[in-house]
């Protein structure tokens, strides 16, 4: 496996794969891998010849009150479990290497982008798509994959895609969850015990959203007020940030629950943000 850690030289790792015939699989990352990061990889893995995975906590995408100096870091742990998924390529870029001191052109986009975490986080997703497409440029992939947790995320990636004509394919990856339900993130290490056990009803919450929906109580109104009424009595110590019901891939609110229709939501509780959904 090789570690990269300049723009020069993935671009001519990435080169030098396409000429010689071999497709390119990517799977971006800011560290601190667990399970939900290795399905991406395996994922991916299934679908290149080269895998390539980054490492790199994109600066641009965090708020001036969030965790960017506290988010947790364990790179010979993230290397070994890049290496145990049959990574080719770890790239792992400073922010001098990726950012120019007096940069100035950016990735905005005016529609996906303003609801659910868009409206919480002033300039998250501009630093994410400024990221993405920067990778895209510096690693030249087939396919790339991302996880269905940032469901926001991914529709916004597929549509810059689509309207800036990147090849790449992108593929979805499933939410993968702890035992009790929990959606992986890096930052559920700073849940307490207490946390964590209230933290286990956001899903609950959602799949009640979910059943009802089957049972054919589709109004949204409706669905919203269920998940809010659980969260509020099983989960006392959350702030509820959102709970939206919107069509996945234009992020528009929907009236009528139906297939293709995501619940989405996101908390605060203590001093960690989290966030999870379901597909109908």
């Amino acid at each position: 496996m090789d570690v990269l850690t300049t723009v020069t030289s993935m671009q001519e790792a990435a080169r030098a794969a396409h000429v010689s015939g071999k497709t390119v699989g990517f799977v971006p990352t800011m560290g601190f891998l667990h399970e939900g990061h290795l399905s991406l990889m395996h994922l991916a893995r299934k679908e290149c010849d080269r895998l390539v995975v980054s490492i790199f906590v994109n600066p641009i995408q965090f708020g001036p009150s969030e965790d960017l100096d506290s988010y947790p870091r364990d790179l010979d742990r993230d290397l070994a479990l890049c290496k145990s998924c049959g990574v080719d390529v770890v790239f792992l870029p400073a922010v001098d290497e990726m950012y120019a001191t007096d940069r100035s052109v950016y990735v905005d986009e005016n529609s996906l982008a303003t609801g659910l975490c868009g409206q919480l986080r002033s300039g998250h997703f501009q630093g994410v798509l400024t990221v993405v497409a920067k990778l895209f440029n510096m690693v030249a992939p087939d396919v790339a994959v991302f996880g269905q947790k940032d469901a926001q995320q991914l529709a916004l990636i597929r549509r810059m895609v689509r309207d800036l004509n990147f090849p790449v394919e992108i593929i979805a990856g499933p939410i993968v969850r702890e035992a009790g339900g929990l959606a992986m993130s890096s930052r559920n290490i700073y849940l307490s015990t207490a946390q964590r056990g209230q933290a286990v009803w956001l899903n609950l919450a959602l799949k009640e959203a979910m059943c009802l929906a089957a049972e054919g109580k589709k109004d949204t109104d409706f669905l919203k007020a269920s998940v809010r009424s659980i969260i509020k009595r099983e989960a006392p110590d959350m702030t509820i940030e959102y709970i939206a019901v919107v069509d996945n891939e234009s992020m528009e609110p929907v009236e009528v629950a139906g297939a293709g229709t995501l619940i989405a939501l996101a908390v605060q509780i203590g001093k960690t943000r989290l966030i999870d959904n379901v597909l109908l």
